[in-house]
């Protein structure tokens, strides 16, 4: 059986850490995909701990409202602490696939870094459309190659020492392709589609700001790392450092994304 990728309450715990700076320079291109204004009503669908809703309440303000969503209840549940105090937000449990909201539901639907991992994208973007108003947006960020990709580089190490999560490792990188995901938007009956990549390189003051929230259980790479022996960790850890050139002072890492969006 496949290993996943998974993403338990550790993983929501230190998601924030490790990601928190990634999603805040790249959600405002997501967003501008969307065409995202204030007063819209929104659907974050994967919203993981609420970093991307945050930023879509942000954009749509005091009169608009966020509908945060995620299949993981450890994340909806770290959604909620983060924008429960908001009066203008909600959140749920969504399967992607299967939303419960009524047919034109929304001005825009947004999901960052989620899409490939549908077991079925395309039913999912069918969702999505199901749950647009009429001429209203959806936009998707998903990653493009392994080696920009901020973190995937590790779960690709990992993966050497547990064979089972090569077939996740894969799928994470599966819609990162411009034709792939026009292809899959087109069978979703979407139109006006529109890709573009956004590409930035990442400055932390250190090794372990990088890698610390991994080594802590944080996000779908920590949860790979936890289940190996020490020894595999310790090896694990010693190619990350070398990959990132680690020479004791500040280290880079370089993330990609591939942004398309489509009208109903």
């Amino acid at each position: 059986m496949a290993a996943e990728l998974a993403f338990k309450d550790e993983a929501a715990a230190e998601y924030d850490r490790a990601f928190a700076h990634v999603t805040a320079y790249f959600m405002p291109f997501l967003l501008q995909a969307a065409h995202i204004a204030p007063g819209m009503h929104v659907l974050d669908i994967a919203t993981g701990t609420g970093l991307s809703a945050e930023a879509a309440l942000a954009a749509v303000g005091s009169s608009g409202h966020v509908m945060a969503a995620d299949v993981s209840p450890a994340m909806v549940k770290k959604a909620s602490e983060r924008l429960g105090k908001a009066p203008n937000v909600s959140v749920s449990v969504e399967d992607g696939h299967a939303l419960s909201f009524a047919d034109s539901s929304f001005d825009a639907v947004l999901c960052n870094l989620g899409l490939m991992f549908f077991p079925d994208p395309v039913r999912g973007l069918c969702e999505f459309r199901r749950v647009l108003r009429p001429g209203g947006r959806v936009a998707v960020s998903v990653n493009t190659v392994v080696e920009r990709s901020y973190n995937h580089q590790i779960n690709v190490m990992i993966a050497r020492h547990l064979p089972g999560l090569a077939e996740a490792v894969t799928r994470t990188f599966a819609l990162g392709e411009a034709s792939r995901l026009t292809s899959l938007f087109n069978e979703a009956g979407l139109v006006d589609i529109e890709t573009h990549t956004v590409r930035h390189t990442f400055v932390l003051p250190s090794f372990d700001a990088y890698y610390g929230p991994f080594e802590r259980g944080g996000a779908s790479t920590g949860q790979a790392l936890a289940v190996l022996p020490e020894e595999i960790r310790r090896a694990v850890r010693e190619e990350v450092r070398r990959d990132l050139a680690d020479r004791g002072g500040p280290v880079e890492a370089e993330a990609e994304y591939r942004i398309a969006s489509a009208r109903r």
